[in-house]
């Protein structure tokens, strides 16, 4: 008998169990491109303005969320991995920060209301998503009009020799699910959930990794 394919529930609960385990040595693992860091929470920052209502997707430790709180109304920050999101709301309160909210959940969760956020973020998180499109119509939705989704991405391509390593690695189950997109697959997924690009800067040539700001019409 042929094995049966995953549910999306268990794929979710995969992904949370081994980014829960992650989740001790992400910062220092993140920051070891510090460069890069930077350029990100540099380029975020032009975008945000005072009265914006952030939505941080994916936020893991909280590190960019906790860094821009100071320059926005407030910051959301949610995660499948409730050990991330334990982390990011320790590192809030050591921090003191007043205006943000971390929750243990997926960006589907009803609490999000249509029309809602000015910004919303996905850093490092698209390639990791089981339904990217459904992902994008979703952060749409939440968006209101004029709104912009930031993302950051490694476009290695599938034919790359990085992407066709990762895919397999990814295959084997030793990380969780993982897509490989080009640039130009990239910014058609994202263009066709409404949304047109304002900016697209590769931040770094080795893993490819893509600044884009997307701005809902």
């Amino acid at each position: 008998m042929k094995n049966q394919p995953h549910t999306s529930q268990e794929t979710t609960d995969k992904s949370e169990k081994f980014w829960d385990k992650s989740a001790g040595g992400y910062d220092k693992e993140e920051m070891k491109d510090k460069a890069v860091r930077l350029k990100i929470l540099d380029r975020t920052r032009r975008y945000l303005k005072k009265q914006d209502k952030v939505l941080d997707f994916g936020c893991a430790t909280g590190i960019l969320a906790n860094e821009i709180a100071g320059d926005v109304q407030t910051v959301h920050g949610l995660d499948i991995s409730s050990e991330m999101i334990r982390l990011a709301q320790k590192n809030a309160d050591e921090l003191d920060i007043q205006n943000i909210q971390y929750t243990h959940t997926t960006i589907f969760d009803p609490q999000y209301k249509p029309g809602t956020y000015d910004v919303i973020l996905g850093v490092y998180l698209l390639h990791l998503l089981e339904d990217m499109p459904k992902a994008l119509r979703r952060v749409h939705e939440l968006l209101k009009p004029g709104g912009l989704f930031i993302s950051v991405t490694p476009c290695m391509g599938k034919r790359s020799f990085a992407g066709i390593a990762l895919s397999l690695v990814s295959k084997l189950g030793l990380i969780p699910n993982l897509k490989t997109y080009s640039v130009d697959e990239l910014v058609d997924a994202i263009t066709r959930r409404g949304f047109r690009i304002a900016e697209s800067e590769c931040l770094q040539k080795t893993g490819r990794q893509y600044f884009i700001v997307a701005k809902k019409d």
